[in-house]
């Protein structure tokens, strides 16, 4: 009885737990959305404003990559909705929007360096408060 007291316990715990980083990763990823948007913007209206770098890899037309981050944005910000009301489709596409978003970040690091290493800092940190939280374990 009195496992089954502590099990339930620690059961709350990490129930507590869950919820607040499941709050943190859907603030983080809005807030992530947000800037991408933001700087979707930016490089749709006045492509001027980033650094234009010659004989980059992955070079793309500002334009585009601004449509990139743009759609990346919009999908972050409705997937931190989903977390918003602890949807499970949600805690699953925002590991994987979380993920895209580095990836479009990094590619774009050349273009506009602090944004882009400050926003694969808070997508990692997104990814980081989605998958931390494991399910309570038996005793062995």
């Amino acid at each position: 009885m009195a496992t089954t007291a502590v099990k339930h316990h620690r059961s709350e715990g990490v129930q507590q737990a869950a919820s607040g980083l499941t709050a943190l990763g859907a603030v983080l990823l809005i807030m992530g959305g947000i800037l991408d948007v933001v700087r979707g913007i930016m490089a749709v209206a006045n492509d001027d404003v980033f650094l234009n770098t010659r004989d980059y890899t992955f070079q793309f037309d500002l334009t585009s990559w601004g449509w990139i981050h743009l759609a990346v944005g919009t999908v972050a910000i409705v997937v931190g909705l989903g977390l918003v009301v602890v949807a499970t489709w949600a805690r699953v596409l925002g590991v994987g929007i979380a993920a895209l978003a580095i990836v479009a970040n990094f590619l774009d690091v050349p273009y506009y360096p602090f944004w882009s290493l400050t926003l694969i800092a808070l997508y990692a940190f997104v990814i980081w408060a989605l998958c931390v939280v494991e399910r309570d374990r038996e005793p062995s």
